[in-house]
């Protein structure tokens, strides 16, 4: 499809709708599966494009992927990876990418870690620096992908320090290779800034449950034991970040939509985007989205039919996502009424007005290849008469089957 034109609905979405496994969990285990001797399964699964592009590189490096069904990864591991005989193809997988590159230094040989165009725009040059710091010969001469990385066989051991300002998926990098080093690493922040805090928790967990020993000392310092993985089953959770289309299509039209799960089920940082959303349509003036970045177009775009103008602070990481999504979430709001977004700097301010429900204003919304701008934006066709997704295929990074739940739910999605 080159594009679809969303029918907003005659009244209240009720109906269940369980949404896919999580894309940051699912390509956490796969790693770590791999990392590990012997067989994992992991359950409740993704697959998408993120994740079968992470899989095939993890089978390029020697280890045994199996997919026995539509939600389980069946993982067989050595307990190390081995040297691809050709670069690592990742597309715009942000933590496949990210987290290969810092794998890679425990191969014995080289590595080749590269992306799409969107992907060699996406800066890496801060975990390059953290791997050069430990011995590892890696480079990056645009300061984006690819990452040539020459593997010496183990993580090293020491400290290790890292700015983390642009990216928490650095931390996790480091995190998840440290158990295969020659000693105890500790990893330090170089100043207070981390991208999404919650998803390095998210990889802690992980981590202990296939057997790492990590303590984190204080908010800044994290100290892991070279104890290697060991393989396990692992149940994944769903979609957090997918989570919010579903809540917030609830919110704005008065419905219930039946996730299968409580909101405070989830573990994943985005699940805080639930409490902004039950405000509706009393979004606070003033949201900080740091915590809770892909979770920042759904809220926008909600915003936008709010009682009152709402400004997203601490969001400037959204500049180097799949695209920048700061600009073009100010774009698409104002392609749909001009000043409805607009920049601030590094903030996004949504004007807000509850009078657009019910319009017909015809807008194109370009998705710039980013799955989290289609579904978000697909959101304000739920409202407003004319809107249209181009390229409406981009979901299939992190939500193949997002158009069919709507659909599910008596949305009317018709290719346009």
């Amino acid at each position: 499809m080159r594009a679809v034109r969303i029918v907003p609905p005659q009244g209240p979405l009720y109906g269940r709708v369980t949404p896919p496994g999580s894309k940051s969990i699912t390509n956490r285990a796969l790693l770590l599966a791999a990392l590990a001797k012997g067989r994992s399964v992991l359950t409740g699964a993704l697959k998408s494009k993120d994740t079968i592009l992470m899989s095939a590189a993890l089978r390029q490096m020697g280890v045994e992927v199996n997919e026995p069904d539509a939600t389980t990864f069946e993982v067989i591991g050595s307990g190390r990876l081995e040297a691809p005989s050709q670069p690592l193809f990742l597309g715009n997988a942000g933590t496949a990418v990210r987290f290969l590159t810092a794998a890679a230094a425990t191969v014995d040989g080289a590595v080749i870690v590269d992306g799409d165009e969107h992907m060699r725009k996406r800066p890496i040059a801060p975990l390059v620096a953290a791997l050069r710091s430990l011995g590892i010969v890696a480079n990056a001469p645009t300061d984006c992908p690819p990452v040539t990385i020459q593997g010496r066989g183990s993580f090293g051991s020491g400290r290790v320090e890292i700015d983390a300002g642009l990216s928490s998926q650095y931390v996790s990098a480091l995190l998840m290779a440290a158990p295969l080093g020659d000693g105890p690493i500790e990893i330090a922040l170089t100043g207070p800034d981390i991208g999404a805090r919650g998803y390095v928790n998210l990889t802690v967990a992980a981590m202990k449950a296939f057997g790492a020993e990590v303590d984190q000392k204080d908010e800044a310092t994290w100290f892991v034991l070279p104890t290697g993985y060991h393989a396990t089953d692992f149940a994944i959770e769903p979609d957090a970040s997918a989570a919010t289309y579903l809540w917030a299509a609830s919110a704005l039209t008065g419905g219930d939509i039946d996730l299968g799960v409580p909101m405070d089920a989830f573990t994943q940082p985005d699940a805080e985007a639930a409490r902004y959303i039950s405000m509706f349509p009393n979004l606070p003036p003033v949201i900080d989205g740091s915590q809770i970045q892909d979770a920042v177009p759904t809220l926008a775009v909600l915003a936008a039919f709010n009682n009152k103008p709402v400004r997203f602070v601490g969001i400037s990481n959204l500049r180097v996502k799949e695209c920048d999504r700061i600009s073009a979430v100010a774009t698409e709001l104002s392609r749909i009424r001009p000043g409805l977004g607009t920049e601030d700097g590094d903030d996004l301010i949504v004007a807000a007005d509850p009078a657009l429900a019910g319009q017909t204003l015809p807008a194109d919304i370009e998705t710039y290849a980013d799955h989290r701008i289609a579904m978000s934006f697909a959101l304000a066709g739920l409202k407003i008469n004319g809107i249209t997704i181009l390229d409406p295929n981009c979901v299939g990074k992190t939500y193949p089957g997002y158009w069919d739940a709507l659909r599910s739910l008596d949305v009317e999605v018709d290719p346009a």
